[in-house]
């Protein structure tokens, strides 16, 4: 009961849920040691999926084993999908209404500051040395020649194994097959959905603001569903609602395929958390010693930090098209890193506001 109480009120990101689990279960109610929650935390770092979340799936399997692990697993994740579910079908209704038009504009061009701070905060805990940089420069090169971007994010990690292999031989103690799904042309649009979610969670490294660059080259680019002004939307909803970020997927499923959309979106995000999770627990501490997945690790960080810069330039071309868009994105940035304790959820509300009262200036 606990996570699904802390799924209601799960507001500001990963870095705060962390926060909050540490005083809430470590200081307080004494459920694991600090060293304990240390250790799951830095396997949250070394494997795929939302940080938090993952987090509270292994204090979860701390706790009560495998039953622990999906109670509280499920118990954070419910409520945020409850609730962008109810977005979206209050979203689908009035989205097209002219008078709305204006506001949504203006929550899209201030959601824009959010994908720049953190780019700016993962750029720079993932730029460890010239080498990291340097891929990451490949990483953006390779974007802008089209290459798909989860085979940017996960050839930049291969190469981090290679460069640990090759210094080190007997320092290889793992090998991560990340199978790519392939999407058959005779599957329902339900069934695709899914895997398509299911592949990304199985690959997604990083902050879930890394997801909408995965979803730019899978829905975007090779299927043509989504526009870069859905993919913003569905970051100021991940912003808005409480839990973890990647809740947006069902928020797009819905878009993307109504009611079995939004759930087929939603259980594959989060299936390979499950089951990364399960599998891993009783390994945590051998993993953490592997200078081969921390290489991996590294060079996964530093290309999906770059690709995220291609894609957020992507986006604030569809998005910043006049000086009002521009002046409530630049605003809004300001705002962000200068009241740095400000809520998102303002800052939204605030550009929906500007950009309805901004529409009505006669140039």
């Amino acid at each position: 009961m606990f996570f699904f109480r802390f799924g209601w009120v799960a507001f500001g990101g990963p870095a705060a849920h962390i926060a909050l689990m540490e005083e809430e279960l470590v200081r307080k109610r004494k459920w694991l040691s600090e060293e304990a929650f240390l250790d799951y935390m830095g396997m949250t770092n070394l494997i795929p999926g939302p940080n938090s979340t993952e987090m509270t799936m292994h204090v979860g399997y701390h706790r009560g084993g495998i039953k622990g692990l999906f109670l509280a697993g499920i118990g954070f994740i419910l409520p945020a999908t409850m609730i962008t579910l109810a977005i979206a079908i209050f979203y689908d209704e009035i989205r097209d209404i002219s008078v709305i038009q204006p506001v949504i504009s203006g929550i899209k061009a201030a959601v824009i500051s959010f994908i720049a701070a953190a780019i700016i905060k993962l750029g720079r805990k993932a730029a460890k040395s010239t080498l990291l940089i340097v891929i990451g420069i490949l990483a953006i090169v390779a974007c802008l020649f089209g290459l798909n971007e989860i085979l940017v994010i996960l050839s930049a990690g291969l190469l981090g194994l290679l460069l640990s292999f090759s210094k080190k031989r007997d320092q290889l103690k793992f090998f991560i097959g990340l199978p790519l799904l392939v999407v058959a042309a005779g599957l329902s649009k339900t069934t695709k959905i899914f895997l398509i979610f299911l592949k990304i969670g199985a690959v997604l490294f990083g902050s879930g603001y890394v997801l909408f660059a995965y979803l730019d080259g899978e829905l975007i680019k090779n299927l043509g569903w989504l526009t870069h002004s859905d993919l913003v939307e569905a970051v100021a909803v991940g912003q808005m609602t409480p839990g973890p970020v990647l809740s947006t997927a069902t928020f797009i499923g819905y878009q993307l395929g109504g009611w079995t959309g939004g759930l087929a979106a939603t259980l594959g995000i989060f299936l390979p958390a499950f089951l990364f999770v399960w599998l891993l627990n009783p390994i945590v501490k051998k993993m953490r010693s592997s200078p081969a997945l921390n290489s991996f690790l590294d060079c996964v960080n530093i290309a999906a930090v770059a690709v995220m810069i291609y894609v957020t330039f992507e986006m604030t071309k569809s998005i910043v098209v006049d000086w009002k868009t521009a002046l409530i994105a630049v605003l809004s940035f300001g705002v962000y890193f200068y009241w740095k304790k400000i809520n998102a959820f303002i800052i939204i509300i605030g550009g929906g506001i500007l950009g309805f009262v901004l529409s009505y200036l006669p140039f």
